[in-house]
């Protein structure tokens, strides 16, 4: 059962999995402040529902990729290509949590479902594929990346068959405050992931995933994770400019936005491993640390 559960958490890739639960939760919560009513059993369901969603995205993501990851060290351990796991194990796992989470999703309301579902076929069956064909796969991978705040945002809300009861909240309020949610966590992948894939990139090559800019470790790249960063402290100040953000979150986002162009800078001169690494790190902590000071600075915008 130990050795299951191992590699159940390996399938689903729990850290990153809590990441998105984590997100979505965040944005769940804002929701219903600017509601001003939490309710907390369904809070539980989205959390319980997206873990199911997300794992269920990266369990398919490991189907398809079973064999390239036996050609890289980061991923030769996942259950899967060690062997430990067949693939028939494991689609029925991801095909599970798929509908399980749905219809966790589903009786929150229709549009927090049918975006799950989106998220899926988005993440597994489009940006993974394409991973191997271009670097264009960064882009298309954002958007299923950035989608969990909307998914939380929206399962906030009260079903009207179809669509949302949204009398405490007005139409602009419901369609502005998600899309901040979202531009900010889309813009913010593109540094760092492209961090990641200067670090891990020798091991993406083995798996003919070439995922930088150019294709290359080299001063376009650089550059590209360097605007990326950058754009960070403008993007961070979107929710003041809305209304919805106060001036404790904006400190907070525009001091990681200056630490992002900072490392970025750094590694715009000297192009390394290690200072990929700091652009990394610094991204680690600046999402879940805005979304939580969000949270608790958030201005109801009615």
């Amino acid at each position: 059962m130990k050795e299951f559960i191992a590699d159940f958490k390996k399938l689903v890739k729990l850290r990153l999995t809590l990441t998105v639960v984590f997100s979505a939760s965040v944005a769940f919560l804002i929701g219903a402040k600017q509601q001003g009513d939490i309710i907390w059993i369904n809070w539980l369901i989205l959390t319980v529902g997206g873990f199911f969603i997300t794992g269920s995205a990266n369990g398919f993501n490991e189907i398809i990729e079973k064999d390239l990851d036996k050609l890289m060290k980061r991923t030769a351990d996942r259950p899967l290509p060690s062997g430990r796991m067949t693939t028939g194990q494991a689609l029925v796992l991801s095909v599970f949590m798929g509908i399980f989470g749905t219809m966790l999703l589903l009786r929150l309301n229709f549009i927090a479902g049918l975006l799950s579902v989106f998220s899926i076929i988005l993440y597994a069956f489009i940006y993974t594929p394409l991973k191997q064909k271009s670097p264009i796969a960064v882009l298309v991978g954002a958007f299923p990346g950035a989608l969990p705040p909307l998914i939380g945002y929206y399962a906030a809300f009260k079903s009207a068959g179809f669509g949302l009861e949204y009398a405490a909240v007005s139409e602009a309020a419901i369609v502005i405050t998600p899309l901040v949610l979202f531009g900010i966590q889309f813009f913010w992948q593109f540094p760092h992931f492209w961090a990641i894939a200067w670090v891990a990139d020798e091991d993406y090559r083995n798996a003919g995933f070439r995922l930088l800019p150019s294709l290359e470790k080299d001063k376009i790249s650089a550059w590209m994770i360097f605007i990326y960063a950058v754009i960070m402290i403008p993007v961070g100040f979107w929710p003041l400019y809305y209304g919805f953000g106060g001036w404790m979150f904006t400190v907070v986002s525009l001091l990681g936005g200056l630490l992002f162009a900072y490392y970025g800078y750094k590694h715009l001169k000297i192009m390394t491993d290690v200072s990929a690494k700091k652009v990394m790190f610094v991204s680690f902590f600046y999402l879940p640390l805005t979304q939580l000071v969000l949270l608790f600075d958030f201005i109801p915008f009615k």
